[in-house]
């Protein structure tokens, strides 16, 4: 049992860290353009050579941060089941979007893009809190039962 509760606090710790790099990097989504590649994150595009901050504010890119900066502040709640599932669920939501828009915008006006490394960190991310949240669901469960004996 303990080590279920230590594989859940390890997949929610990595999972967090994970999420904070992703949100906070600017290799989201990279792209060829003019010869060059170019990529951009949530904050910052960069073309070769100097990174500018997004001065459009653009629905998606808006909901996606909003909901990976709640997840972010969720890191902080005390009840681990909850703090575990709201995290899970805002950062499904971030992705889901993210990836819905991106797939729409960028898929009909470049032929040469792909996702990059901070956005799989972010799915990464997804993965390691559910799992974490089944852990401790099971951990539950268990000491639930041990005390019904």
């Amino acid at each position: 049992m303990y080590s279920f509760m230590g594989g859940g606090l390890f997949s929610a710790g990595v999972g967090n860290i994970l999420l904070v790099i992703s949100t906070a990097t600017d290799y989201w989504m990279q792209y060829h353009k003019s010869g060059s590649y170019m990529h951009h994150g949530l904050w910052r595009y960069c073309v070769p050579g100097k990174c500018m901050t997004h001065t459009d504010s653009i629905a998606y890119w808006d909901a996606t941060r909003a909901f990976m900066i709640l997840s972010i502040l969720a890191c902080f709640f005390e009840c681990p089941i909850l703090k575990i599932t709201l995290i899970s669920f805002l950062v499904l939501l971030a992705m889901a979007v993210y990836t819905g828009m991106t797939v729409n915008y960028y898929g009909k006006r470049y032929w040469n893009w792909r996702f990059s490394w901070s956005y799989i960190m972010g799915w990464v991310s997804v993965v390691l809190t559910f799992f974490s949240g089944t852990l401790y669901v099971y951990v539950l469960c268990q000491v639930h039962f041990m005390f019904m004996k």
